[in-house]
């Protein structure tokens, strides 16, 4: 299963990678308003379509202004594309990556993959320098007894394709972040080309590509999930979470694609049936999170409600619960809602949940909140 790359950056953001500030259109007007949004003067549109060399498809365009990403959005909508991945078959546009350029004196590129032979994983790179053509060295590993790649290989990987001395360490966190969600996501690929390195020693992922072994599929109901979007899914991400309906009748929130997809599995092993994945990004506002919860108080299947949330910096626990009574008043229904927070005003959100109207429990860890949540819809 092939991944947009506004999808691959998503999920790969919570494993350490880094990209320019992006945001997806379905329509040229949104394209426009995407880009002025942007901290930028220049800007990347690309269509998303599963196929690798887009600039040679036609699909990435460098333009200079909101009003140019409004036409090229207009000119690429609707388009079909031939693609070189699996076939000769088009693939009909039907939306945009709007993303900030992001111009560096050097750049490399990693791949994740399983070997053929020993069905090992490993990990090739090289140094494409500054035009993407100039290829110096090129060096593969595997991973150790640990299952992770040797602390010496990486160093001798950063050594060969030339990453400037301050940014080794953050390639090794950045390479150990990838090895983990590749063998978290089932994946079977993982491209990330070109990887800027940026003069203070970071990196950005100008383009990412993630496919997931189509045999693991059943392990990965969200990823699979992901197959389907659409409108509703774009118009989540516009009030900063990931959204995804599944067929049960336990309502799902929480804030992190791993903390997301633990509690999911949770309530399946609580013999639970989720209603759907919900993932709070750290920018969201309680309106933002109030809408997520629309979603799921407008379904008529789901029961009872799942909120597990850990407050960071960014966002407090009590802004979610802000958001689940703005949407309780909303839409006129409220449900018996299981709550387990921790972190930044974690005290003062369960206060909050208490005063929202419905049966609310509070629990200490998240098994006992799976339990209670299924109990609930029962």
């Amino acid at each position: 299963m092939k991944l947009h790359e506004f999808q691959t950056k998503r999920l790969l953001s919570d494993f350490g990678l880094t990209s320019p500030s992006w945001g997806v259109a379905i329509t040229p007007e949104e394209a426009e308003a995407i880009a002025t949004n942007l901290p930028a003067s220049t800007y990347i549109v690309k269509a998303q379509v599963h196929a690798s060399h887009r600039s040679r498809l036609l699909g990435a365009h460098v333009v200079d202004s909101p009003a140019e990403a409004r036409k090229v959005a207009r000119d690429l909508l609707g388009q079909q594309i031939a693609t070189d991945d699996g076939g000769l078959s088009a693939q009909t546009i039907k939306r945009v990556m709007i993303e900030t350029a992001v111009r560096s004196e050097d750049a490399i590129a990693l791949t994740l993959f399983v070997h053929p032979s020993t069905a090992d994983i490993v990990i090739s790179g090289h140094n494409r320098g500054a035009d993407g053509f100039g290829r110096t060295d090129t060096q593969q590993l595997s991973l150790g007894t640990g299952r992770m790649f040797p602390e010496f290989d990486v160093t001798l990987l950063a050594v060969r394709l030339r990453v400037p001395d301050n940014a080794r360490t953050a390639f090794a966190a950045l390479v150990d972040g990838l090895l983990r969600a590749f063998m978290e996501f089932d994946a079977s690929r993982i491209e990330i080309d070109p990887l800027a390195i940026m003069p203070d020693g970071s990196f950005f992922a100008l383009s990412a590509r993630l496919v997931i072994d189509d045999n693991a599929l059943f392990r990965q109901p969200a990823v699979r999930a992901l197959q389907g979007t659409d409108e509703l899914e774009l118009s989540a991400q516009r009030h900063q979470f990931n959204y995804l309906r599944l067929d049960g009748d336990i309502g799902l929130a929480a804030n992190g694609t791993g903390l997301g997809l633990a509690t999911l599995d949770m309530v399946r092993a609580a013999n639970g049936r989720p209603a759907n994945f919900m993932d709070i990004r750290a920018t969201a506002t309680s309106v933002d999170i109030a809408y997520g919860f629309e979603l799921i108080l407008d379904n008529p299947n789901v029961r009872s409600i799942l909120v597990n949330v850990h407050g960071g910096g960014m966002q407090a626990c009590d802004t979610v619960a802000d958001g689940l009574d703005i949407a309780m008043r909303r839409t006129g229904r409220s449900l018996p809602t299981i709550v387990r927070v921790a972190g930044n005003n974690a005290e003062f959100a369960r206060d909050r949940f208490k005063a929202l109207g419905c049966r609310t429990v509070d629990c200490d860890d998240m098994w006992s909140a799976a339990e209670q949540a299924v109990a609930a819809a029962a």
